[in-house]
């Protein structure tokens, strides 16, 4: 009996001690991920300090004046008035539709980016011959300053003067008008999704696609199942910055169509209002809710797809 008790003991001791080192192991990881985020906070400080201090005030005042009738034209008239801006934007037909044509701009226009930038990005990648010269003239478009590019487009598109639009005029048009806008738009940020998806497909290890290829892998195959989830973080990235970059868009729509025929965006409205009406209670107000919907696109984006973001864990989360 003592035989068998001493014989037994051997295999409870071995449990218990396997179960302690993992759970020193789990101790030492999740340590070791608190230090990793301690110093990643502390990289990130100085940045953060400086975007606050630049960007805390203004944010703050906009909101400020949101808050007032604040009319330049009667300085003498201005008055708490608390929400009722707010109340007064959104239940204005020309915000909600400013917001449709700018979401509709913004989700055409990332999406065609996001496939040609891909595509360029891969032939500026693969390119072997001559790869300096290609890559020079691909970032060309977005070398020129947008205001200049935007009245090139005018020009090309402008009744009997442009040679693309002939004796037409689709700058007069509301269709046509938001399609040659995203078209703008397109032309000149593309080269700017090719740099940083190109990034990604640097990564990308060539041993891979070869022995996908050995195993009978088609070029379509190789490039969704291993390039696509390898460059993942580039594409969320670019796609990312390009969204909250093009709901911002202003300088195409100001150049091309001044916001007529309901091509407005809610930066071109925002302007009308503080710069040309003078009323900086509303256009304050437009501001700050341009200012809240990109947060909101930001943070909703980073909850969706933080997962394939880099430095994010299993689950998405750090």
């Amino acid at each position: 009996m003592s035989t068998q008790a001493d014989l037994s003991r051997p295999a409870g001791g071995g449990h218990d001690a396997d179960e302690e080192a993992v759970a020193i192991a789990r101790k030492r990881a999740s340590e070791g991920k608190k230090a990793e985020a301690k110093l990643g906070m502390m990289l990130c400080a100085p940045a953060a300090l400086v975007m606050v201090a630049v960007m805390a005030y203004p944010i703050a005042y906009a909101f400020w004046l949101s808050l007032f009738r604040a009319d330049l034209r009667t300085p003498d008239q201005n008055e708490f008035v608390g929400l009722s801006n707010y109340v007064t934007v959104l239940s204005s037909p020309i915000w909600w539709t400013a917001f449709g044509v700018t979401a509709f701009i913004t989700v055409v226009s990332v999406i065609l980016e996001l496939v040609l930038g891909m595509l360029l990005a891969i032939v500026m990648h693969r390119t072997i011959i001559g790869r300096g010269l290609v890559r020079t003239s691909a970032l060309v478009p977005y070398a020129i300053v947008t205001v200049v590019a935007a009245f090139s487009w005018r020009f090309a598109w402008s009744q009997d003067l442009g040679w693309l639009a002939g004796s037409s005029a689709p700058l007069t048009d509301r269709w046509s008008s938001i399609a040659i806008i995203i078209l703008a738009e397109v032309w000149k940020t593309v080269p700017f999704m090719a740099l940083l998806l190109m990034a990604g497909l640097a990564l990308v290890p060539e041993d891979l696609h070869k022995a996908a290829a050995m195993d009978g892998g088609s070029a379509w195959q190789r490039f969704w199942m291993i390039t696509v989830p390898l460059v993942m973080p580039s594409i969320l990235v670019a796609v990312l910055f390009r969204t909250l970059d093009a709901f911002r868009v202003f300088d195409n729509i100001f150049v091309l169509t001044s916001g007529a025929n309901e091509t407005s965006s809610v930066s071109m409205v925002a302007y009308n209002n503080l710069i040309r009406g003078l009323n900086l209670g509303i256009g304050s107000t437009m501001s700050v809710l341009i200012f809240i919907t990109i947060a909101i696109i930001a943070v909703v984006f980073t909850k969706l797809f933080g997962a394939a973001a880099p430095g994010s864990d299993e689950g998405g989360r750090r």
